[in-house]
Protein backbone atom coordinates (compact mmCIF):
# COMPACT_ATOMS: atom_id res chain seq x y z
CA UNK A 1 0.00 0.00 0.00
CA UNK A 2 1.08 3.33 -0.91
CA UNK A 3 1.66 5.86 1.81
CA UNK A 4 -0.11 8.91 2.59
CA UNK A 5 0.80 11.94 0.86
CA UNK A 6 3.81 10.55 -1.56
CA UNK A 7 4.25 11.11 -5.02
CA UNK A 8 6.86 11.09 -7.47
CA UNK A 9 7.31 14.65 -7.38
CA UNK A 10 7.68 14.80 -4.03
CA UNK A 11 10.11 12.16 -3.78
CA UNK A 12 12.05 13.53 -6.44
CA UNK A 13 12.00 16.81 -4.87
CA UNK A 14 13.04 15.41 -1.12
CA UNK A 15 15.65 13.15 -2.55
CA UNK A 16 17.47 16.07 -4.73
CA UNK A 17 16.63 18.06 -1.27
CA UNK A 18 18.70 15.51 0.87
CA UNK A 19 21.48 15.04 -1.74
CA UNK A 20 22.12 19.18 -1.84
CA UNK A 21 22.01 18.90 2.18
CA UNK A 22 24.50 16.31 2.58
CA UNK A 23 26.57 17.10 -0.50
CA UNK A 24 26.83 20.83 -0.99
CA UNK A 25 27.04 20.90 3.38
CA UNK A 26 30.35 18.92 3.09
CA UNK A 27 32.00 21.50 0.68
CA UNK A 28 30.82 23.93 3.03
CA UNK A 29 31.94 22.32 6.06
CA UNK A 30 35.84 21.84 4.39
CA UNK A 31 36.18 25.37 2.66
CA UNK A 32 34.48 27.87 4.82
CA UNK A 33 36.54 29.34 8.16
CA UNK A 34 35.71 28.47 11.64
CA UNK A 35 34.35 25.04 10.75
CA UNK A 36 35.95 22.29 12.51
CA UNK A 37 35.82 20.46 9.26
CA UNK A 38 37.88 23.97 7.54
CA UNK A 39 40.69 21.66 5.41
CA UNK A 40 39.18 18.13 5.15
CA UNK A 41 40.41 18.19 1.42
CA UNK A 42 38.94 16.12 -1.49
CA UNK A 43 38.82 13.07 0.09
CA UNK A 44 35.73 14.31 2.42
CA UNK A 45 34.31 15.96 -0.20
CA UNK A 46 34.34 13.38 -2.53
CA UNK A 47 33.06 10.88 0.14
CA UNK A 48 30.27 13.30 1.42
CA UNK A 49 28.85 13.62 -2.20
CA UNK A 50 29.11 9.67 -2.24
CA UNK A 51 27.05 9.58 0.89
CA UNK A 52 24.47 12.30 0.06
CA UNK A 53 24.03 10.01 -3.30
CA UNK A 54 23.07 7.07 -1.24
CA UNK A 55 20.91 9.14 1.49
CA UNK A 56 19.12 10.87 -1.57
CA UNK A 57 18.02 7.98 -3.27
CA UNK A 58 16.88 6.28 -0.36
CA UNK A 59 14.64 9.07 0.55
CA UNK A 60 13.20 9.82 -3.14
CA UNK A 61 12.28 6.31 -2.91
CA UNK A 62 10.98 6.49 0.56
CA UNK A 63 8.69 9.48 -0.51
CA UNK A 64 7.23 8.40 -3.46
CA UNK A 65 9.63 8.29 -5.96
CA UNK A 66 10.91 4.53 -7.43
CA UNK A 67 13.12 5.27 -10.13
CA UNK A 68 14.79 8.30 -7.76
CA UNK A 69 16.85 9.95 -10.42
CA UNK A 70 17.35 13.13 -8.14
CA UNK A 71 19.21 14.34 -11.64
CA UNK A 72 17.76 15.82 -14.77
CA UNK A 73 20.72 13.67 -16.66
CA UNK A 74 19.50 10.51 -15.35
CA UNK A 75 15.54 11.23 -16.23
CA UNK A 76 16.96 12.43 -19.66
CA UNK A 77 19.22 9.16 -20.32
CA UNK A 78 16.39 7.02 -18.90
CA UNK A 79 13.77 8.50 -21.31
CA UNK A 80 16.00 8.24 -24.26
CA UNK A 81 16.70 4.48 -23.30
CA UNK A 82 12.95 3.76 -22.70
CA UNK A 83 11.84 6.27 -25.69
CA UNK A 84 9.29 7.39 -22.55
CA UNK A 85 9.53 11.10 -22.05
CA UNK A 86 6.48 11.14 -19.52
CA UNK A 87 8.81 11.46 -16.41
CA UNK A 88 10.63 14.69 -17.70
CA UNK A 89 8.07 17.27 -16.88
CA UNK A 90 7.12 15.96 -13.64
CA UNK A 91 10.58 15.04 -12.32
CA UNK A 92 12.94 17.55 -13.23
CA UNK A 93 11.31 20.97 -11.57
CA UNK A 94 11.43 18.68 -8.99
CA UNK A 95 14.79 18.08 -8.52
CA UNK A 96 15.78 21.86 -9.61
CA UNK A 97 13.26 22.80 -6.75
CA UNK A 98 14.89 20.44 -4.33
CA UNK A 99 18.30 21.58 -5.40
CA UNK A 100 17.13 25.06 -4.49
CA UNK A 101 15.84 23.99 -1.06
CA UNK A 102 18.74 21.73 -0.24
CA UNK A 103 20.97 24.56 -1.13
CA UNK A 104 18.91 27.12 1.49
CA UNK A 105 19.13 24.70 4.17
CA UNK A 106 23.29 24.72 3.97
CA UNK A 107 23.20 28.23 3.86
CA UNK A 108 21.30 28.28 7.01
CA UNK A 109 23.25 25.65 8.98
CA UNK A 110 27.00 27.38 8.11
CA UNK A 111 25.15 30.68 8.56
CA UNK A 112 27.66 32.79 10.81
CA UNK A 113 30.41 30.98 8.52
CA UNK A 114 29.90 33.49 5.50
CA UNK A 115 30.39 36.08 7.17
CA UNK A 116 34.12 34.64 8.67
CA UNK A 117 35.14 33.67 5.26
CA UNK A 118 36.50 36.25 3.08
CA UNK A 119 36.70 34.56 0.01
CA UNK A 120 34.02 34.98 -2.05
CA UNK A 121 34.96 32.15 -4.49
CA UNK A 122 34.94 29.65 -1.47
CA UNK A 123 31.54 30.22 -0.43
CA UNK A 124 30.11 30.14 -4.31
CA UNK A 125 31.88 27.10 -4.03
CA UNK A 126 29.50 25.74 -1.17
CA UNK A 127 26.95 25.99 -3.75
CA UNK A 128 28.25 25.44 -7.54
CA UNK A 129 30.86 24.36 -9.03
CA UNK A 130 33.68 26.22 -10.74
CA UNK A 131 36.44 25.04 -13.31
CA UNK A 132 40.28 24.32 -11.97
CA UNK A 133 41.69 26.00 -15.52
CA UNK A 134 38.64 27.66 -16.85
CA UNK A 135 39.08 26.35 -20.81
CA UNK A 136 35.38 26.10 -21.99
CA UNK A 137 35.87 24.00 -24.40
CA UNK A 138 37.84 21.30 -21.80
CA UNK A 139 35.53 22.46 -19.20
CA UNK A 140 32.79 21.19 -21.62
CA UNK A 141 34.12 17.75 -22.55
CA UNK A 142 35.09 17.42 -18.88
CA UNK A 143 31.23 17.55 -18.08
CA UNK A 144 30.16 15.60 -21.02
CA UNK A 145 32.68 12.43 -20.22
CA UNK A 146 32.24 12.60 -16.06
CA UNK A 147 28.41 12.13 -17.09
CA UNK A 148 28.54 9.41 -19.90
CA UNK A 149 30.63 7.57 -17.53
CA UNK A 150 28.38 7.66 -15.01
CA UNK A 151 25.45 6.70 -17.01
CA UNK A 152 27.52 4.34 -18.52
CA UNK A 153 28.66 2.43 -15.44
CA UNK A 154 24.59 2.88 -13.73
CA UNK A 155 23.05 1.40 -16.71
CA UNK A 156 25.60 -1.69 -16.43
CA UNK A 157 25.16 -1.80 -12.88
CA UNK A 158 21.44 -1.93 -13.21
CA UNK A 159 21.45 -3.93 -16.16
CA UNK A 160 19.73 -7.60 -16.63
CA UNK A 161 23.13 -8.83 -17.37
CA UNK A 162 24.55 -8.05 -14.41
CA UNK A 163 21.40 -8.48 -11.75
CA UNK A 164 19.09 -11.19 -13.46
CA UNK A 165 20.71 -14.13 -11.53
CA UNK A 166 19.99 -11.59 -8.07
CA UNK A 167 23.53 -10.89 -8.16
CA UNK A 168 22.15 -7.09 -6.61
CA UNK A 169 20.27 -8.14 -3.45
CA UNK A 170 17.20 -5.38 -3.00
CA UNK A 171 18.95 -2.01 -1.28
CA UNK A 172 22.32 -2.50 -1.77
CA UNK A 173 22.30 -0.99 -5.65
CA UNK A 174 21.76 2.74 -3.97
CA UNK A 175 25.07 1.42 -2.04
CA UNK A 176 27.21 0.72 -5.42
CA UNK A 177 25.64 3.86 -7.13
CA UNK A 178 27.00 6.04 -4.93
CA UNK A 179 30.51 3.92 -4.73
CA UNK A 180 30.30 4.87 -8.54
CA UNK A 181 30.03 8.84 -7.85
CA UNK A 182 32.74 8.54 -5.20
CA UNK A 183 35.01 7.12 -8.32
CA UNK A 184 33.97 9.32 -10.43
CA UNK A 185 34.91 12.25 -8.28
CA UNK A 186 37.96 11.22 -7.33
CA UNK A 187 39.32 10.00 -10.82
CA UNK A 188 37.33 12.60 -12.65
CA UNK A 189 35.88 15.68 -10.40
CA UNK A 190 39.41 17.46 -10.57
CA UNK A 191 38.73 19.52 -13.57
CA UNK A 192 35.92 20.89 -13.31
CA UNK A 193 34.20 19.63 -9.54
CA UNK A 194 32.30 17.38 -11.41
CA UNK A 195 28.59 18.45 -11.38
CA UNK A 196 27.19 15.35 -13.29
CA UNK A 197 24.01 16.53 -12.58
CA UNK A 198 22.33 19.76 -13.84
CA UNK A 199 19.81 20.28 -10.74
CA UNK A 200 22.99 19.95 -8.61
CA UNK A 201 24.73 22.87 -10.13
CA UNK A 202 21.77 25.00 -11.38
CA UNK A 203 19.45 25.18 -8.34
CA UNK A 204 22.30 26.08 -5.65
CA UNK A 205 23.42 28.76 -8.21
CA UNK A 206 19.96 30.34 -8.15
CA UNK A 207 20.28 30.54 -4.27
CA UNK A 208 23.41 31.84 -4.15
CA UNK A 209 22.21 34.40 -6.19
CA UNK A 210 18.95 35.21 -4.21
CA UNK A 211 20.02 34.62 -1.05
CA UNK A 212 21.55 37.48 1.21
CA UNK A 213 24.46 35.53 2.09
CA UNK A 214 27.37 37.95 3.57
CA UNK A 215 30.32 39.04 1.19
CA UNK A 216 28.74 36.65 -1.29
CA UNK A 217 30.21 37.96 -5.12
CA UNK A 218 29.01 37.22 -8.41
CA UNK A 219 27.35 33.38 -8.91
CA UNK A 220 29.57 33.29 -11.98
CA UNK A 221 26.89 33.05 -14.76
CA UNK A 222 29.16 33.01 -17.53
CA UNK A 223 30.17 29.79 -16.77
CA UNK A 224 26.84 28.55 -15.50
CA UNK A 225 25.34 26.86 -19.12
CA UNK A 226 28.65 24.25 -18.58
CA UNK A 227 27.45 22.15 -15.86
CA UNK A 228 23.95 22.48 -16.77
CA UNK A 229 24.31 21.34 -21.09
CA UNK A 230 27.38 18.85 -20.65
CA UNK A 231 25.95 16.64 -18.27
CA UNK A 232 22.78 17.04 -20.48
CA UNK A 233 24.95 15.95 -23.56
CA UNK A 234 26.86 13.05 -21.69
CA UNK A 235 23.93 11.75 -20.86
CA UNK A 236 22.22 11.86 -23.78
CA UNK A 237 25.24 10.47 -26.01
CA UNK A 238 25.64 7.45 -22.95
CA UNK A 239 22.19 6.59 -23.30
CA UNK A 240 22.34 6.67 -27.28
CA UNK A 241 25.48 3.55 -26.31
CA UNK A 242 23.25 2.06 -24.09
CA UNK A 243 20.03 2.04 -26.24
CA UNK A 244 22.71 0.88 -28.91
CA UNK A 245 24.05 -1.66 -26.97
CA UNK A 246 20.83 -3.12 -25.25
CA UNK A 247 22.33 -2.95 -22.27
Amino acid sequence: MTPPFTSPFLGELLGTMVLIILGNGVVAGALLRGSKAEGAGWIAITAGWAFAVLAGIFVATATGSPDAHINPAVTLAGAIVSGDWSKLPVYVPAQMLGAFLGATVVWLHYLPHWGATEDEGLKRACFCTAPAIRRAPDNWMSEIIGTFVLILIISALLSKAVGAAGSIPTGLAPYLVGMVVWGIGLSLGGTTGYAINPARDLGPRLAHAVLPIAGKGDSDWGYALIPVAGPAVGAAVAALVVRGLGI
